[in-house]
């Protein structure tokens, strides 16, 4: 079954497929990706010696090995399929480097411990391939630790616990497997074969498709790990994100500013002439400090904006227990990187259609799926209210605008995951606040100035004063609806409403202590006259006694004035609907 890709096979006919591998710390994830392995890559299998030190994967691995290609592929133009794993780190310090590997992969493996069950980072990698995969398969792995005759007893039990656990989820009803990948413990397993290895690897065959890739648009590399080869050049290893790139092509490595020449590309130790969309690679170019560029992206040259900013199609994790606030803080994880920053939410000012809310429900569970792959568009003709917090279940559509405390390079539509790293990593709740998408990149520095006037995110403002005094037939005087220091004449025009039932118009200042005129259209109604008999100095002086003035006094007619102010108009206009 695992035979290897023929020499004379040319790597076009290979269709290369990325299965993500991540589960708790000590799950066994890095012993099944050596049992599965035939290639392994220069960071496989924990070669980093503080990972050898520790015990424990610190960094992403990469190895393959190749099968022919299955009986549900056999009418694709692949001839043989060659599966690339990515080993995932599990502790919890190591998130973000979960984030970016798991955001490259096709299919998820999900290990778990069949003694220890479901734990925090594994809660936490299935929130993760919620948001980036479509396909999952369990691996309840160390069967071997199970005395025999209890050992299909305490399968069935822990399968059915992982199935209650999916239920709620995307994956549920996916397929669950078992293995033991190093059995006996790492002293002599190297003697003892792995069990349930040939089984996985049939189910990972039934369970591959042919990925949407393309080798059209402009080449966009994630690199993972870089080092140098002397006399060769300097070699970065990572997975195409877009487009494709051959021997002799210049790309840009942007967070360098400089351009290099294409030398040599090889996968998994085969040297081939190109590469596209999905492969994983190695790609050499003429000599520069590995050092520099531990991780990143490469791409044709001017193919990666520089964000300051995005406006994004933002949803919570269901998992996260705290609250997403307007102008919190939160890391910031696209691709490989990850940042400092600040969020502001806003929402379409009208519930979301029937068959939005149907759908949305529908989505119910560990989060709501979001398909990063949608060209989604926002609207900046539309007006947005402002949000002070982001909702689990809104009816309305949500989005937010991020603003990054470091500029980020990265494509203009990808996924943000937002996390709170500065959390305990003891204790047992999830981390991942939210997921988002970019809708609408922001490129320009002094964006504040240029391009966040352009987006109409509004708060709904009520003023209330009360009416001193009737000034004529067609206006009255009204104290207390602004203040003294208020700059009278932007609210001039503006509607009001009398609780007498009028409406007005605000006509400008009235003195110097912050009253205001309004003008009445249709004129004041009697009973409204009536009652304000006897308000202000003239008709206090006209009245035999007070018990007319402390009635008007004890029941005041209120002037409501209803407006919204748009957060980021520098002129500070108001409007009303």
């Amino acid at each position: 079954m695992r035979k290897a890709i023929s020499q004379t096979c040319k790597m076009t006919e290979v269709l290369n497929f990325n299965i993500g591998i991540l589960g708790h710390v000590d799950s066994g994830k890095t012993s099944l990706a050596k049992a599965l392995s035939t290639v392994a890559s220069t960071a496989a299998f924990d070669k980093n010696p503080q990972s050898k030190e520790r015990g424990i994967t610190l960094d992403l691995g990469f190895s393959s090995f190749s099968v022919p290609i299955p009986d549900n592929l056999k009418l694709s133009k692949y001839r043989n399929l060659q599966y690339t794993l990515v080993d995932c780190p599990g502790h919890a310090s190591l998130i973000r480097t979960i984030i970016g590997g798991a955001q490259i992969i096709d299919l998820m493996v999900l290990v778990v411990d069949i003694i220890k069950g479901m734990q925090t980072q594994t809660a936490e990698c299935l929130v993760i391939g919620e948001i980036v995969c479509e396909k999952m398969l369990v691996v309840l792995n160390k069967i071997d630790l199970i005395p025999k005759e209890k050992r299909k007893a305490a399968i069935e039990k822990m399968t059915k616990r992982m199935h209650k656990t999916l239920e709620n989820t995307k994956f549920s009803g996916c397929t669950i497997t078992t293995a033991a990948a190093n059995p006996c413990g790492s002293s002599d397993g190297e003697n003892v074969k792995p069990e349930g290895i040939e089984n996985l690897i049939k189910l990972l065959q039934e369970h591959t498709y042919v990925p949407s890739r393309s080798a059209e648009g402009p080449f966009i590399f994630s690199v993972d790990h870089c080092f140098s080869i002397r006399g060769q050049g300097t070699v970065m290893t990572g997975t195409t994100l877009s487009g494709q790139v051959c021997i002799n092509d210049m790309v840009e490595i942007s967070s360098l500013q400089t351009t290099k020449k294409v030398k040599s590309i090889q996968m998994f130790h085969k040297p081939i002439q190109s590469i596209k969309q999905g492969d994983r690679a190695g790609i050499c170019v003429t000599q520069f400090d590995p050092k520099l560029l531990e991780r990143g992206l490469i791409c044709t040259p001017g193919a990666l904006p520089t964000l300051y900013a995005a406006v994004v199609d933002i949803k919570k994790i269901a998992y996260y227990n705290g609250a997403v606030s307007t102008k919190a803080k939160f890391h910031i994880t696209i691709g490989h990187a990850t940042v400092m920053g600040k969020i502001s939410i806003f929402e379409h000012s009208r519930p979301l259609c029937d068959e939005s809310i149907a759908d949305k429900k529908s989505l119910s569970g560990a989060t709501e799926h979001l398909d990063v792959n949608k060209n989604k568009t926002f609207d900046f003709n539309q007006d947005y209210e402002y949000c002070e917090e982001l909702l689990k279940d809104s009816t309305k559509q949500q989005w937010a605008l991020l603003e990054f405390e470091k500029p980020i390079l990265c494509r203009g539509n990808s996924l943000a995951i937002g996390s709170r790293f500065d959390s305990d990593i003891h204790a047992n709740k999830c981390r991942l606040a939210f997921k988002a998408q970019i809708v609408h990149p922001i490129t320009d520095k002094d964006y504040a100035k240029n391009f966040l006037p352009n987006l109409k995110v509004f708060k709904n403002k009520s003023r209330e004063g009360t009416v001193e005094r009737v000034h004529d037939e067609y206006s009255v005087i009204c104290k207390g609806l602004l203040k003294k220091e208020t700059n009278i004449e932007l609210f001039a025009g503006l509607h009001v409403a009398l609780s007498s039932g009028e409406k007005g118009v605000i006509d400008g200042s009235f003195g110097l202590s912050g009253k205001v005129k309004i003008r009445i259209p249709d004129g004041l109604k009697s009973d409204t006259k009536s009652a304000l008999a006897g308000k202000g100095k003239r008709g206090r002086k006209k009245l035999d006694g007070n018990e007319l003035a402390s009635k008007a006094d004890a029941h005041p007619i209120t002037v409501t004035m209803q407006f919204k102010r748009y957060v980021y108009d520098p002129s500070k206009k108001m409007k009303q609907s």
